[in-house]
């Protein structure tokens, strides 16, 4: 699958959409999440992270740039880490935070507003880009290595319209 787009009509069509991913999760794997303040990145990541068996809490990592969670992938753990750069007044602070070492073969990497750690950032597999439109959203996936392609032909997902 070259790019996926869809409509999500609603929060629960956007929930659907973070469980289908979810589906599709493979450790290495970066995703960066595009769109406006209120388009649906947090809670996107939210369905991904509680249908890959993440339980409790997913906060947005707004003020602390970066949260981990633990999850099960074919019964081995693997670490997803939630980035959230907006708050990053420089590429800089990403590394020195040392965030530039969480890009690895192990761990899956979800980044939001990926323009702020330009051009320090490792490069996506996954760009997911995300619009209001009308009461819902529109989004679209592009895949933009190997990884990226393997995870969207696993892609299933078919929002209830």
């Amino acid at each position: 699958m070259q790019h996926f787009t869809a409509y999500l009509p609603d929060e629960d069509a956007t929930a659907a959409l973070g469980a289908a991913l979810a589906r599709t999760l493979a450790p290495g794997l970066v995703i960066y999440l595009h769109g406006d303040l209120g388009a649906g990145k947090t809670a996107l990541t939210r369905a991904l992270l509680h249908a890959a068996g993440h339980v409790g809490k997913v906060k947005s990592p707004t003020y602390t740039l970066s949260e981990p969670y633990q999850v099960m992938l074919a019964g081995r753990p693997v670490q997803v880490i939630h980035f959230d750069l907006y708050r990053m007044s420089s590429p800089e602070e990403f590394l020195d935070a040392g965030f530039r070492e969480d890009f690895n073969q192990e761990n899956i990497c979800i980044v939001e507003w990926p323009e702020k750690g330009e051009p320090v950032l490792p490069p996506p597999d996954v760009n997911v880009f995300l619009r209001v439109s009308g009461r819902g959203r529109e989004v679209e996936l592009q895949p933009l290595s190997q990884l990226g392609l393997l995870c969207l032909d696993r892609l299933t997902f078919a929002p209830n319209l």
